[in-house]
């Protein structure tokens, strides 16, 4: 189905949802009970999950109890009012929800227990390193226990909100493997007893890989949504931007930690510029540079350049989030789309890909050097890369790429070993 274009009308607006897989369909522009409900959807969702879960240790009641909250909410803010406090109705809400479930659901004495503690309204012990509870839930669902797999889609599922479908286009499965791997990711935490307890600085060093991996996948899904009328989900960016800081500020001597932010700020930035008047994609050579958020550009670039003094001091060397940050750096350094630098662009890339060979990073090297060699030598790696990688056949960039470097120009699509398949407008 064609996405909507931003401003046209859509007959199905925003769509909040629930953490069951069911859909409430929501007005995003609503500014009376739907409206409200849809932006605490956006601002408390994830808090309310982290915070049962931190009080209960238990997922599945944190996730249902949070959707039965919103939904009496959904019933009651119409008919009643706003709140004027919509956070802590839905928190106090759920976890009345909460207790009713485990009282109903099992007798055992921890239950019950857990039910005492959820009346309990003592202040919670010190948090330790990771004082934030949606990032603590991150750490959590990023157990060794789990697979990486199951680590993230446990994550985007509880903190990000995503339906199974959004996970699964983001890892590119079956939405049936994806519902697969949280189901069992929830079984293995209940089997295995893993606490929800606060990581030691150990855990984080051990877990840290695959909980940028998460934030960088909340990210991409908020600058670029999977599906429904909008282009974009400025809150899932928004959340993994502020996931970002927080690590930041956790692990501000991290080199990866403070690539990712970077990556992400200097992508943000370019948010603005990123489509026309009329809704349409507007691609990074043509983008207005004017209107990108300076403000982010100088903060994300200050990252790079600290990356830049430490690697230059002989500190370790860098990995791919810094790496792609540094790209983005030189793109949002060129006044003019132009002026890029493309050699260092293309330097960066070679980089990137002996740390990653991967097709999406092959790709995007492809592009760098038709760029710094001309399209007839990006066009022939894009065929290398697909000779070795035949699944990427259906990937859509791929024939994009090709399309566009075909229609160069420069190009003799007669070369030997460059397939013509594609027409030209």
């Amino acid at each position: 189905m064609p996405r909507a274009r931003r401003g046209a009308p859509v007959p199905q607006r925003r769509v909040g949802r629930r953490p069951a897989g069911e859909l409430i369909a929501l007005a995003d522009d609503d500014p009376g009970a739907l409206g409200a409900l849809t932006r605490a959807h956006h601002d408390e969702w994830a808090r309310v999950v982290a915070s049962l879960a931190r009080r209960t240790g238990d997922l599945d009641v944190a996730e249902d109890s949070a959707a039965e909250a919103f939904a009496v909410a959904a019933e009651r803010w119409p008919r009643e009012g706003v709140p004027a406090n919509p956070g802590g109705w839905l928190m106090t809400t759920a976890t009345r929800k909460a207790v009713d479930r485990l009282r109903r659901e099992s007798r055992r004495e921890a239950k019950h227990e857990a039910a005492h503690m959820l009346r309990d309204e003592t202040p919670h012990a010190p948090t330790g390193p990771v004082a934030d509870d949606r990032l603590r839930l991150v750490f959590t669902c990023c157990h060794p226990a789990l697979s990486p797999e199951a680590r993230v889609a446990l994550t985007l599922r509880l903190l990000g909100g995503l339906t199974v479908a959004e996970i699964a286009r983001a890892f590119l499965v079956p939405e049936t493997t994806t519902a697969r791997r949280i189901t069992r990711a929830k079984a293995k935490i209940r089997a295995a007893h893993i606490p929800f307890r606060v990581p030691t600085d150990t855990d984080v060093d051990d877990r840290l890989a695959a909980v940028l991996a998460v934030v960088y996948l909340v990210f991409n899904e908020g600058y670029l949504a999977g599906q429904g009328a909008a282009l974009d989900r400025p809150d899932l960016a928004d959340e993994a931007v502020r996931l970002g800081r927080l690590l930041r500020e956790l692990l501000p001597d991290d080199g990866e930690v403070a690539g990712l932010l970077g990556l992400m700020l200097l992508t943000q930035a370019r948010r603005p510029a990123r489509t026309s008047a009329t809704g349409q994609l507007v691609t990074l050579g043509e983008q207005d540079r004017s209107r990108w958020d300076r403000t982010l550009l100088a903060e994300g670039h200050a990252l790079v350049d600290e990356r830049v003094r430490v690697v230059a001091a002989g500190g370790p060397r860098p990995g791919r989030y810094q790496l792609q940050a540094a790209v983005a750096a030189v793109h949002t350094s060129a006044a003019r789309a132009q002026d890029t630098d493309w050699r260092a662009v293309l330097a960066l890339y070679d980089a990137l890909a002996r740390l990653d060979p991967s097709p999406v990073v092959l790709l995007n090297r492809a592009v760098a050097v038709s760029e710094a060699e001309g399209a007839a030598a990006g066009l022939a790696e894009v065929e290398r890369l697909l000779a070795a990688h035949p699944v990427l056949d259906g990937y859509h960039a791929l024939h994009v790429t090709r399309a566009e470097l075909c229609c160069a120009g420069s190009v003799d699509r007669r070369t030997p070993g460059v397939r013509t398949t594609g027409r030209c407008p």
